[in-house]
């Protein structure tokens, strides 16, 4: 009688049961939890110069009183111009400076990508293979092989000199002028090839590329399109244009 039961019960509770989904699991080249090593601990020296440490207070002091946190993005990428990259160390020291829990710092050095919390060259290669950039002019994914081809590493590694550093990354706001690679602060649009073994020799003689658009549209003065302008031709109107005369 119990068995009966308790098979009866089992088989109600099998319709019962749903079958639950989910998607692949999305792998990051980043961890977001922090591990000790020789070069990133809490023991790494850092210190801010004389000088940075007196624009960091100029940089706290356009903040309200008592919102003085609202420094942490300004005050790590000072640190990070200074240092070249974000150990943990660096992280206390805003943390610090600001007043704030370290835990706070932390949520924002691994939110935002901008923050490298690894070793970078000198010259940071940051390419971006998204939709605009893979399909626009001659596409991201022949300048990214030309990038490792001419320094001779994969995404992620940095040459054995610390000179440069490639990264992959998603839209950098410059589609109109696909494909293009942020390098530092500059940007360079509008790539060939050729392009990118040019900027690349420069950088490696001790030059700074003129930033912006290349040959890829004729050398373009910034997003215009290739043929001229196809509107805004003429002057403009000016004020009253189209209104009443009795207004």
């Amino acid at each position: 009688m119990l068995a009966s039961v308790l098979r009866s019960v089992a088989s109600a509770a099998q319709w019962q049961v749903r079958s639950l989904h989910r998607t692949s699991t999305a792998l990051s080249d980043k961890l977001f939890v922090h591990r000790n090593t020789p070069e990133n601990n809490p023991d790494t020296p850092f210190e801010f110069t004389k000088e940075n440490l007196k624009l960091a207070q100029t940089i706290i002091g356009n903040y309200p009183k008592g919102h003085e946190t609202a420094a942490v993005i300004p005050l790590l990428d000072l640190a990070q111009r200074q240092h070249g990259w974000v150990p943990i160390s660096v992280m206390h020291a805003v943390a610090d400076m600001l007043k704030m829990p370290r835990m706070r710092v932390y949520e924002v050095a691994t939110f935002y990508t901008m923050f490298n919390r690894e070793p970078v060259g000198k010259y940071h290669i940051q390419i971006c293979t998204t939709s605009p950039c893979m399909l626009g002019g001659v596409g991201s994914d022949v300048i990214l092989e030309a990038v490792k081809n001419k320094l001779g590493i994969k995404v992620g590694q940095t040459t054995k000199d610390n000179m440069f550093t490639l990264s992959e990354v998603e839209c950098l706001g410059a589609c109109v002028n696909a494909p293009m690679v942020a390098i530092n602060d500059n940007y360079y649009e509008d790539l060939t090839v050729k392009d990118m073994d040019d900027i690349l020799n420069e950088l490696k003689a001790g030059k700074t590329p003129k930033p912006g658009p290349r040959s890829g549209q004729d050398w373009r003065f910034a997003s215009e399109p290739k043929g001229g302008l196809t509107s805004l031709k003429e002057p403009p109107t000016g004020p009253g244009f189209g209104v009443r005369k009795d207004l």
